[in-house]
């Protein structure tokens, strides 16, 4: 497989954004069996698992940012990571100001 080769780093691909009650997080620590902390954008440090959809597919590192959707019960301290930006794509949203935390 290796790592996807990048031709453009204007052509961003599927762009996921937040919606509804979704927050953007930095994943700051790894925790093993599919769980991460992530400090959210609205000032929470939430334990997040992967979902396991994702959890095959792509591979989640400290400093990567990603997209979490809170527990409806425990919203403060839990959630699930659903979607994992690329370095371009993290670009366009801090140009945009959507992203506004840093690691």
């Amino acid at each position: 497989m290796g790592r996807r080769k990048v031709i453009s780093e204007e052509n961003l691909g599927n762009m996921v954004l937040p919606v509804a009650n979704d927050v953007l997080g930095i994943a700051i620590k790894m925790l093993g069996n599919g769980r991460l902390m992530v400090k959210c954008q609205d000032g929470f440090i939430r334990l997040c698992r992967i979902r396991g959809k994702m959890k095959r597919r792509v591979w989640i590192r400290i400093g990567d940012v990603v997209l979490v959707s809170p527990w409806d019960f425990q919203s403060d301290t839990r959630g699930d990571i659903f979607y994992r930006y690329r370095k371009n794509q993290v670009d366009w949203l801090r140009k945009k100001g959507l992203l506004s935390i840093r690691a």
